[in-house]
C-alpha cells in the first residue's frame, strides 16, 4: 500500500491523542459544572460518555490517515464509444453579416453549429473558417468545448483576405478529415450562402474530388435569394452604414442557389435549406446512418484503501495554492514571477505558469521578464489565455515607453500590433479597444506627406496587471463617456479603411473588380 501524504500517516497517533485529550479534557469541565449544580446530576453526568474521549480520538486518527490519501492497487479501467469523424466549415466573408437571416446570416450559422455541436457529443469534430482563404481554427478532437469558444469569437475580420472561396474549403476540408485513419464515415458540413467568387468549374472540380476521398458534403444554405445590403455595425451593434465597392455603391448580396447545387451535385452531397428552421436537426438526422468507428479507451485508476472513509481521502497537495501563488497574496509580485517560472520549466500547466510569470513580473515591472514570459503564453492554443497574454502585452508596451524614450515609437508600434491581435480574439473587448487608442494616440504624428490632422494630447490609462483571469479597465482622467465612445467609433472607421486599402494593394491594380464581401 502506498500513501500520496506519508507525512500525515506519520502524524496520525499524534493527531489522535491531541483530539482524544481536547475530550477528556470537555468531559471533566462538564462533569464538574454538574457537580456545581448538584451532587446527583454530577453523578449522572460522571457515569455517561466514559468512552468518548476513545471514539473522538480514534475518528480523527482514521480521518488523518484517509487524508494521507492510502492507495492499495491500481486497475485498468476501459471504456468504449463509436464516434463519427466531422468538420464543421464557417464562411466568414463579409457578405454573412446580411441580416436577411435572424440575427444575421453568421450568427445563425453560429447557433446552428453550436447545437449540432451539442447533438453530436462524442464524435471527433473539426472546425474552419474561410473567406477568400480558409483557416483551420480546431484539428479533430473531441472536445466540443474547445470547438464552441472558437464558434464565439468568429468574425469576418479574423480574414485577411476578403471574398468566398468555396474551392479553398473544401481542398482543406478534405485534407483535414483525411487525418482520420480510422473506419468511421467522414462528414465535411459548410455553412454559406453561396457567393462564391472563385470560378463554378474550380468548385465543381474540387467537389469531385471531395467525392472521389470518400467525403460526404452537407452544405447549410444561410441567407434568402433575394438582393439585400450588408450593414456594418460597431462594437455596441450600431449602425454605421453599409457596404459600399470602389465606386462607392452600396453593395447587394444574395444567396446563390445555383452554385450550392452545383456544388453538390458533384459531390453527390446534400444541401439543407435556408428555409428550414431546424438546420442542426437536419444534418444530425443525416449523418445518424453514416457508419461510426468503435473507439476504445483503456486508464490506470488507483484503488483507495479504507473504504469506510472514501469521502475523506484524496489528494491534499490540489488544494493548496503554489508558491508563486503565495508569494502574490503576500504581495511580492517579483519573487511570485520567479516561482512561476519554476512551474512553468517543471512542464505542469506551462502556458498558465508562462502566463502567471509574466503578470506577476509586469506588475513588479520587470518589463524584460515580463516580455519574454508573456510571449510564451501568447502561444497557447487557448483562446482565452491567449487573449490575456496578448493584451498583458499591449499593456507592457504602453507601460515601457514611458521610460524609454529613445525607442518609445517602436515600443508603442508593438504594443498596437499586439492589442489588435487580442482584439480578432475578442472584438469586443472595450479595455483593448481603450488601451489601442492610447497606443496610437501617444506615437509621434506622420510625416506631413501621410496627411491628417496632428497627435491629440495623450490621456493618462491602462490596467494594473492581476494574476487573475479577470482583467481591470483602465482608468481614464480626461474623456467623458461620449467622447470615449466617439474616438473608439472613429477608430474602427480608420481601421476598415486601411485594411481595404490592404486588400486592393494585395491584388494590385489590375483586379479592381475583385470582390471583398
Amino acid at each position: 500500500m502506498t500513501f500520496d501524504a506519508p507525512l500525515l500517516l506519520f502524524l496520525a497517533p499524534v493527531v489522535a491523542l491531541a483530539f482524544g485529550f481536547a475530550a477528556w479534557i470537555a468531559r471533566r469541565r462538564r462533569i464538574r459544572m454538574a457537580r456545581r449544580w448538584s451532587p446527583s446530576l454530577g453523578r449522572l453526568a460522571r457515569g455517561r460518555g466514559g468512552w468518548a474521549p476513545a471514539v473522538v480520538g480514534l475518528s480523527a486518527m482514521l480521518a488523518a490517515v484517509a487524508l494521507a490519501g492510502p492507495r492499495a492497487g491500481r486497475t485498468e479501467v476501459r471504456s468504449q464509444t463509436r464516434a463519427l469523424s466531422m468538420v464543421l466549415a464557417i464562411d466568414i466573408s463579409r457578405s454573412m453579416l446580411a441580416e436577411d437571416a435572424a440575427p444575421s446570416r453568421l450568427q445563425r450559422a453560429g447557433r446552428e453549429a453550436r447545437r449540432l455541436i451539442q447533438d453530436l457529443e462524442g464524435d471527433r469534430l473539426g472546425l474552419i473558417a474561410f473567406a477568400g482563404r480558409s483557416y483551420i481554427l480546431a484539428p479533430l478532437t473531441v472536445d466540443g468545448g474547445a470547438i464552441r469558444m472558437y464558434l464565439d469569437a468568429l468574425d469576418p475580420e479574423l480574414a485577411s483576405e476578403g471574398g468566398t472561396s468555396l474551392s479553398a474549403v473544401l481542398a482543406q476540408g478534405t485534407e483535414l478529415l483525411a487525418a482520420a485513419t480510422d473506419a468511421a464515415d467522414r462528414v465535411l458540413v459548410v455553412f454559406t450562402d453561396g457567393e462564391a467568387h472563385d470560378t463554378l468549374p474550380e468548385a465543381v472540380a474540387q467537389a469531385e474530388a471531395l467525392k472521389e476521398a470518400g467525403v460526404h458534403l452537407i452544405v447549410v444554405a444561410e441567407g434568402r435569394a433575394l438582393p439585400t445590403r450588408i450593414p456594418i455595425r460597431d462594437s455596441a451593434g450600431t449602425l454605421l452604414e453599409y457596404k459600399q465597392d470602389e465606386e462607392g455603391n452600396v453593395v447587394r448580396t444574395q444567396r446563390r442557389d445555383d452554385i450550392l447545387r452545383a456544388v453538390v451535385d458533384a459531390a453527390e452531397g446534400t444541401l439543407v435549406p435556408n428555409e428550414l428552421p431546424d438546420q442542426a436537426g437536419a444534418v444530425r438526422d443525416l449523418v445518424a446512418a453514416l457508419k461510426r468507428s468503435p473507439t476504445s479507451e483503456t486508464r490506470t485508476a488507483d484503488l483507495v484503501g479504507l473504504a469506510g472513509v472514501l469521502l475523506l481521502s484524496g489528494r491534499a497537495e490540489a488544494q493548496r495554492p503554489t508558491a508563486g501563488t503565495r508569494a502574490m497574496a503576500a504581495g511580492d509580485p517579483a519573487r511570485a514571477a520567479a516561482e512561476f517560472l519554476k512551474e512553468a520549466g517543471s512542464g505542469s500547466s506551462r502556458d498558465t505558469a508562462f502566463y502567471n510569470a509574466g503578470t506577476a513580473a509586469l506588475e513588479a515591472r520587470r518589463f524584460d521578464v515580463a516580455r519574454g514570459a508573456l510571449e510564451e503564453a501568447a502561444k497557447s492554443l487557448d483562446p482565452d489565455l491567449r487573449y490575456r497574454a496578448l493584451y498583458n502585452l499591449g499593456l507592457l508596451g504602453l507601460l515601457a515607453a514611458e521610460t524609454d524614450s529613445a525607442k518609445r515609437q517602436e515600443i508603442l508600434g508593438q504594443a498596437a500590433d499586439r492589442l489588435r491581435e487580442a482584439l480578432r480574439l475578442q472584438p469586443s473587448s472595450a479595455r483593448a479597444k481603450w488601451n489601442l487608442e492610447l497606443a496610437e494616440r501617444r506615437q509621434p504624428p506622420p510625416p506631413p506627406s501621410g496627411g491628417g490632422g496632428g497627435p491629440k494630447p495623450p490621456s493618462s490609462g491602462g490596467g494594473q496587471p492581476s494574476p487573475e483571469p479577470s482583467r481591470p479597465e483602465p482608468q481614464s482622467q480626461g474623456l467623458s463617456q461620449s467622447q470615449a465612445e466617439q474616438i473608439l467609433n472613429s477608430m474602427e472607421r480608420r481601421e476598415r479603411q486601411t485594411r481595404a486599402e490592404q486588400q486592393r494593394r494585395l491584388h494590385g491594380g489590375s483586379a479592381g473588380g475583385v470582390k471583398d464581401w
